[in-house]
């Protein structure tokens, strides 16, 4: 009696062993004896008790390995680089990859350094950034080659992250900031050069409408003059009349115009009544003595081309002889 209830307990401890599940995305292996038997897929599974056994559990789903790898670059910067490889157990090949394969890890790790030391030296550190593609497809390349053998498929590989020493780095900093700084320092240097054109550009048309200013000024002062100077005419007063007349009159309106302006220092020399008779006197010396140096200077270049042309005619023999009336 008592053998019997042991005997159940035994009986549901063996029903119970036979059975397993096996989730989702997972593979089981299962050896008799020690020998493979079989690969169970996911779901509820039977294996014989003290037979059979699980050997282990391949995981199927995609998996992430990051190595971090230090290396030289040509020009001779040391770097680290981070290598992100994405890869997964091929369903049809979980005995390669179960037995083949004991540490799938170690032997990845292995291949990205082989592959990235091997091609990072050919590269200097700029181009190290710029071709980051080509070194991941690189490794990518290589493992898939390796890998495939023992099962695995190498679903992708990034290049997640380049180091340079922290030396460097600092340097490449200062030669980034510096060639901004000679960038700006050649745009404020241009937009300087254009203020300093423009600025003279506007000064000299200033001066030029400031100088067709005071030529139309006199122009018309000029004018004014001649009219005033005919109507005086009209009347009966002769030309020297007139120009002093006008002189004086000018003479009063400036005095006039300095008074005027409280705020004024300006100082008109001389001022007295008779400076405008004085002033015209002046005038007309002046004029005098300009006509006088006018003909000196007339009869002087008569002369010299009088005895250019008597010593033209010497040359040639030709002599002046006296005319006789009498002949």
């Amino acid at each position: 009696m008592i053998a019997f209830p042991i005997f159940i307990v035994f009986g549901l401890f063996i029903l119970f062993a036979a059975f397993f599940t096996v989730k989702q995305q997972t593979a089981v292996v299962v050896e008799r004896f020690g020998k493979f038997n079989s690969i169970r897929q996911s779901g509820l599974q039977l294996k014989i008790p003290v037979f059979d056994r699980i050997a282990g559990r391949v995981n199927l789903r995609i998996q992430q390995l990051d190595v971090v790898i230090e290396t030289k670059t040509k020009d001779n910067v040391f770097v680290k680089m981070k290598v992100s490889v994405q890869f997964k157990v091929i369903q049809e090949k979980v005995y390669d990859a179960f037995y083949k394969l004991e540490y799938p890890h170690d032997q990845i790790t292995s291949y990205v350094f082989d592959v990235v030391r091997a091609e990072v030296p050919k590269l200097i550190l700029d181009d190290v950034f710029v071709r980051k593609d080509d070194i991941a497809i690189a490794v990518k390349r290589e493992l898939n080659e390796a890998m495939m053998t023992y099962g695995y498929d190498i679903i992708n590989t990034l290049v997640t992250d380049i180091d340079p020493d922290t030396q460097v780095k600092h340097a490449m900093n200062r030669i980034n900031a510096a060639d901004r700084e000679k960038t700006a320092a050649e745009y404020e240097a241009e937009a300087q050069r254009i203020r300093i054109v423009a600025k003279a550009k506007a000064e000299a048309e200033s001066k030029r409408l400031q100088g067709q200013g005071i030529a139309d000024q006199r122009r018309e002062i000029a004018r004014g003059l001649v009219e005033s100077v005919n109507q005086l005419n009209d009347v009966g007063i002769n030309s020297q009349e007139a120009s002093a007349l006008i002189v004086v009159t000018q003479h009063y309106d400036t005095l006039q115009a300095v008074g005027a302006d409280t705020n004024s220092n300006l100082i008109l020399l001389p001022n007295s009544p008779q400076a405008a008779s004085d002033m015209l006197n002046n005038m007309v010396v002046s004029f005098a003595a300009s006509n006088q140096v006018g003909e000196a200077m007339k009869k002087a270049s008569s002369t010299k081309k009088s005895n250019k042309a008597q010593q033209a005619n010497e040359g040639f023999g030709i002599e002046d002889t006296p005319t006789n009336p009498e002949a």
